[in-house]
């Protein structure tokens, strides 16, 4: 709201021990992480052609495609910082982000999760442009994200969970990627399950062309959960 009071360029905020960003643009809409590391690679490949990237397996399937296309390598891999700079130095990211606002810069840094200084990177992008922050992000497509979902489950038995969800699938010859927990790949759309690091439930999350196309993802992974619990 401050910044549509103001009619400032952008709103940056902090977790409290500013390892973790929080991005508005200029019409107060929240620019997610997936987001934030897509306008940050964007601007590393016009200087470092080729170079690769880590995401985590939250973030939308447009970054990967997206970097791609450009000529630079977008791997997917495992939700937590420790798991995210461990692949960072075995393949020599530039960069890598999650969800969550951790951005991990070795490209001019010294590759960990510095807030302040993702914040730096952020406003230079935006000082050498005349186009407000949101024009960065206007090519991307519109589609249907929902936040992250949590749901309950013991922690003694949340792993065991999704490996069974993960069987399951395969049985039904569904599309998947397991590099953390199950995604689920479509055409047209993926739907994600995973337990949580830290606490003790099942992380979901689903991108679709639309919110029906998304609910319908969700009820399929919804229903192997529900089988994956009573077997």
């Amino acid at each position: 709201q401050r910044v549509r009071d103001d009619k400032l360029d952008c709103g940056i905020g902090y977790d409290g021990d500013g390892d973790r960003i929080g991005v508005v643009d200029e019409n107060g809409r929240i620019i997610f992480g997936d987001m934030l590391l897509l306008i940050f690679a964007r601007e590393i490949l016009k200087k470092a052609p080729g170079a690769t990237f880590v995401a985590e397996v939250k973030c939308s399937q447009f970054l990967y495609d997206d970097l791609a296309a450009r000529g630079g390598k977008a791997i997917m891999w495992k939700t937590g910082h420790s798991l995210i700079k461990s692949k960072m130095k075995e393949v020599h990211a530039a960069l890598a982000g999650e969800m969550s606002g951790h951005m991990f810069f070795a490209d001019r840094y010294f590759g960990y999760d510095d807030a302040i200084y993702a914040s730096a990177r952020l406003l230079e992008i935006l000082s050498a442009i005349d186009e407000p922050l949101s024009s960065l992000l206007a090519d991307v497509p519109v589609r249907y994200t929902t936040p992250e979902i949590r749901v309950e489950c013991p922690d003694d038995i949340k792993f065991r969970v999704v490996e069974k969800v993960a069987a399951i699938a395969r049985a039904r010859g569904l599309e998947f990627i397991d590099v953390d927990g199950v995604r689920l790949t479509f055409p047209d759309g993926w739907g994600l399950v995973r337990a949580s690091n830290t606490q003790p439930v099942l992380v979901l999350r689903f991108e679709a062309p639309t919110e029906e196309r998304a609910n319908e993802i969700r009820e399929l992974v919804e229903s192997l959960i529900d089988q994956a619990k009573k077997g």
